[in-house]
């Protein structure tokens, strides 16, 4: 699996139809799903929690939790399901994940992180991959990066995905850790240098395509394996469109916003006739013509008129028609001058 590029599991945003979506404009990124919780998968409604397209290929199922028995079975249900791969978040920073002794705050513990890890990956036959930060709290992150990384090496483990920030879980809510510990690049960089064995893909602050490029250029000899994007590709996902030809050297033509719509229209025409309403579709969309004469029209139009009982594609297309209109008005704007 080519790694360039994937697109980070983010808690209420990278549902299936977020995914779906960022498929129509790029076709290699690897995408990720929210994370589920190992008992949820178990106990709760498997086809609400774990279901997808399947154009969504490549994609991965992320789980939480810190019981090696139950994160197997999870695991196990994932692959069933079809996922590509099997991820173990060791990252996130909520006070609920803390409660439930998972996410960052199992940067304290390497070995249980190792043991959950072994059993995953006897579990399934798809790759079990780590996504972590440097650290919490008042840990070294240079000693908790390594322990942690080396600790799941030793039982297998291949692939990480290394959130380049601490965690502070004492201070900071979750949306401040997103911007406040400081990034340490370096620090993910050296993990590379040091275990190039390993499969090592960087996360967090990364806001464009040519950051990405830069990252993986490997101009200090460095050659990581992929970038991981977040917020960026999300608030702005026109930026995919380009990510074919840019970061895996595909010879197809970039994707633009109103392609990318064309194309996501036969899954919202399925959704609908499913009982799927309209604005849990076309709220990841918002972003999409960013920058773009008409775009506060296309925003106005998705968010209010989607909501309305019975709203369907007609919604779209007015959207749309307003982005093409304004761009009209400002080539004839342009042209006049």
């Amino acid at each position: 699996m080519d790694r360039r590029l994937s697109i980070a599991p983010m808690m209420d945003w990278t549902d299936r139809h977020c995914r779906a979506f960022h498929r129509t404009l790029t076709s290699r990124a690897l995408l990720y799903t929210e994370m589920v919780t190992a008992p949820a998968v178990i106990h709760g409604d498997r086809e609400r929690l774990l279901g997808f397209d399947p154009v969504e290929h490549p994609v991965a199922l992320q789980l939480g939790g810190s019981e090696p028995e139950q994160l197997a079975e999870a695991a196990r249900i994932g692959a069933a399901f079809g996922y590509d791969e099997i991820n173990l978040n060791v990252g996130c920073p909520s006070d609920r994940v803390q409660s439930g002794r998972f996410g960052a705050c199992l940067m304290r513990e390497p070995s249980l992180v190792a043991d959950c890890m072994a059993a995953i990956r006897e579990a399934v036959s798809v790759p079990a991959t780590v996504k972590c930060r440097i650290g919490v709290d008042d840990q070294d992150p240079a000693v908790a990066l390594f322990e942690t990384v080396d600790a799941c090496a030793a039982v297998g483990i291949e692939v990480f995905v290394v959130h380049a920030r601490k965690a502070w879980l004492q201070g900071l809510s979750p949306k401040e850790n997103r911007d406040v510990p400081p990034l340490d690049y370096g620090l993910v960089r050296r993990l590379k240098r040091e275990r190039p064995h390993l499969s090592v893909t960087l996360n967090g602050g990364v806001a464009s395509l040519d950051e990405a490029e830069a990252h993986l250029d490997g101009a200090d000899g460095v050659q990581l394996d992929g970038v991981m994007l977040g917020r960026a590709a999300y608030h702005e996902p026109g930026i995919l469109g380009q990510a074919d030809r840019r970061l895996f050297g595909a010879a197809s033509p970039d994707v633009d916003a109103f392609s990318a719509i064309t194309r996501y229209r036969p899954y919202m025409a399925a959704r609908l006739a499913e009982g799927v309403h309209l604005p849990a579709m076309t709220r990841h969309m918002l972003g999409l013509m960013h920058g773009r004469p008409g775009a506060r029209a296309f925003r106005r139009i998705l968010t209010v008129e989607a909501v309305r009982p019975g709203a369907g594609l007609e919604v779209v297309d007015r959207a749309v028609d307003a982005v093409r209109e304004a761009e009209s008005r400002a080539e004839r704007r342009s042209e006049a001058a």
